[in-house]
This record gives C-alpha cells, structure tokens and sequence, in this order.
C-alpha cells in the first residue's frame, strides 16, 4: 500500500493484513501516513537486509503489528530484532521458490518465526507478479503456517480454493500486482470481488 486515499479504500474492505514497504529500491516504497486502521487490521512493513535499529523505529513510528522480512536475514538476525520487541510482533520470513525447493534449510528458522510467505524468485523482491509452480508445496514437511504470494490475480480463486483444500498449512494469501493500477495502487473492485468469492477462513494480505 502507498497511497493514503487508495490505503482507506482496500481497508473499507477488512483485510487482516496491509503491507507497507520500506524499501528504497521498491516502486512501492511507502513514505506517507498511514490513516486510522480498524485493530482487526494487521499493519505490516515490509523489510529487505534492513538494520535493526532502522525496522525498530519503524515499528515504534508506525506502530506496526507485524514484519515481513523479505531479503536474506539470518537467524541471529531474526533473534536480535525479536529480542528488542517491547509487544508482541508477528514475524513473516519471505522465500522465494522457483522449480527446486530444499525446505531442510528452512528448518534454523521454523521455531524463529511466526509464519513463512512462499513466494517467486525473481529478479525483483517481490512483486514480479509470476506464479510459482505450486506443485512443490506437496513436499512442505512442516506445520508452521504460510502465506501463499507471487502473481495471484484476480482469476485465480478456484486455484486458491484447489490448493486451500489439499490440508497444506496455509494461513493467508497475499495479493499484489494483479491487483494493481499502478504500482502501489489497488484496483478496488478486483480487490472486492476476489475477497467476497474466497471462503472467509482463507486471510488476506495486501501490500
């Protein structure tokens, strides 16, 4: 989200989670205000290799209810930044699959974090707006929930529903480009429908 007029629109239509970028090299680099939220609204930022004083003040400014670290941060990593939360914080580690996936290596961050988010690899952090093969989910050995990102567009709710039905974990999906106008722009009406045609027990996420 980017926008203020555009943010108070996407939030009329209760979202539990509204991203907001802060990342300098993002077309969707937030640096507005963000307008009173409902609580049941989860206000996120989105981070990438940040520094932990840098995502701190962000939180503090911003009051954020969760983090959404999408660059290559380490456990110790993870660790350090958990360690100064006053509040709860929810802790969202993004990777990125393309046709190989070895989820051993996600076994360090499992006990560290509160969800995964399974997104494309691309050459952009995000919002390459190119789907996944999500066949390789069948493989996902663990328990810890995830959201399902990369090219989700409007057209994709039977596929969402096919996937949400196969008892794999998954907690929320995350919409972005195709629902845009322009980058950081959402398109309301595709934002509405796709969330009235999805079963209500499936979150949404948008950034």
């Amino acid at each position: 989200m980017k926008y203020i007029e555009n943010i108070k629109s996407v939030a009329d239509l209760n979202p539990d989670y509204l991203g907001f970028i802060f990342y300098e090299h993002s077309q969707r680099n937030f640096k507005g205000v963000i307008p009173s939220l409902s609580k049941s609204i989860k206000k996120t930022g989105v981070f990438v290799n940040e520094e932990v004083p840098i995502v701190l003040s962000k939180i503090k400014k911003y009051q954020l209810d969760a983090v959404q670290l999408h660059g290559d941060e380490s456990v110790p990593y993870i660790r350090e930044l958990k360690s100064q939360f006053s509040n709860k914080i929810e802790i969202i580690k993004v990777v990125g699959l393309n046709t190989t996936v070895q989820f051993e290596q996600l076994i360090p961050f499992e006990k560290e974090v509160d969800y995964f988010l399974f997104d494309t690899k691309g050459k952009n952090r995000g919002g390459n707006g190119i789907k996944f093969d999500w066949s390789i989910l069948k493989g996902y050995p663990f328990t810890k929930p995830f959201f399902l990102s990369g090219g989700i567009g409007p057209n994709d709710v039977e596929l969402v529903k096919n996937i949400k039905v196969t008892g794999l974990p998954i907690y929320a999906i995350d919409i972005n480009s195709k629902f845009e106008d322009k980058p950081g722009d959402k398109n309301i009406n595709k934002v509405r429908k796709f969330k009235n045609q999805l079963d209500y027990e499936i979150k949404i996420s948008s950034r």
